[in-house]
């Protein structure tokens, strides 16, 4: 007789199970076996964050975390990330008994309202359960079996990888340029701690990818690498407001395609949000293709007490 359904609390060991479910439903999602582990087991600092998963006769078919956002000066702010369901499991309740199991978690949160990621055939049921579409994000694949070409540095620019750097001076100018970052919720109070969680201490960087651009001696832009494998992860590309319109972020992705290209990877992806049109000029440009669509949800709540 097969096991029942069951929606219950993620486990540092359903680490590969769940890597295998997002190859299937989210293949250009990057993050490997360790990195999904360290996040089950080490859930970020100050988040109140949970996962969950579906499994079906001991095999993981399902995901989904919650957490408070953090990263924003907003106050009430939550996120219930990438639920997905394997396509051979759904239509059997588990999209809504996960959702359910996120919706408890955060209930005792005071939170305002959410944001949630749906893939384009999901919307139907985000829409169902009162999130609504609001922006989207735009994925995109890159053939890195073949490096891009090194481009040409003018006078005073480097760009060094991140080893041997300090990373308080990276966090600072990620700070700076992910304020003004597009989206629904503002990335403007990320913390000295939240980012070496999230970034610096991640087991997925690969610092020597990962590029820093430098002018005069000065941080002013990066690109950020994340690697399972042969498959490499864009985690931020980005540039200080003041010395944006230079070409600098181009140099950054530029020189991080092509370490990582050195290091074994063969596929690139990225993401940008529908109104980036300079990091989507620049990957268009460096030849990226499009693989999908998701769509920010949200869904206010009403005030508790």
């Amino acid at each position: 007789m097969a096991a029942p359904d069951l929606v219950r609390t993620a486990r540092p060991d359903d680490a590969a199970g769940v890597v295998a479910l997002r190859a299937v439903v989210h293949p250009y999602l990057v993050r490997g076996v360790e990195s999904t582990r360290q996040m089950i087991s080490e859930p970020p600092p100050g988040e109140d964050w949970a996962a969950f998963v579906a499994e079906v006769d001991s095999t993981v078919v399902g995901w989904v975390s919650a957490y408070r956002n953090v990263r924003t000066s907003a106050t009430g702010s939550g996120e219930i990330a990438m639920l997905h369901v394997h396509p051979g499991h759904r239509r059997r309740g588990l999209g809504t008994a996960l959702l359910d199991a996120a919706l408890d978690h955060l209930a005792p949160l005071n939170l305002h309202r959410l944001r949630t990621w749906v893939s384009v055939d999901s919307l139907r049921f985000a829409e169902k359960r009162g999130f609504a579409p609001s922006r989207a994000l735009r994925y995109a694949l890159l053939d890195l079996r073949t490096p891009p070409p090194a481009p040409a540095l003018p006078a005073g620019v480097r760009t060094p990888a991140l080893t041997g750097l300090e990373p308080r001076r990276l966090y600072e100018a990620f700070a700076a340029a992910s304020a003004d970052e597009p989206g629904d919720v503002a990335s403007d109070a990320l913390s000295y701690e939240h980012w070496c969680y999230e970034v610096w201490d991640n087991v997925g960087l690969d610092r020597h990818a990962s590029t820093a651009v430098e002018v005069d001696g000065e941080l002013v832009a990066f690109s950020l690498v994340k690697r399972d494998g042969d498959r490499m992860w864009s985690d931020m590309t980005a540039t200080l407001p003041a010395y944006r319109g230079r070409g600098l972020a181009r140099l950054a992705k530029l020189a991080a395609l092509r370490r990582a290209h050195a290091a074994g990877a063969t596929q690139a992806y990225t993401s940008n949000d529908e109104t980036n049109a300079p990091m989507l000029a620049i990957n268009a440009r460096l030849g990226y293709q499009p693989v999908a669509t998701l769509w920010s949800c949200l869904r206010d709540l009403p005030p508790t007490g």
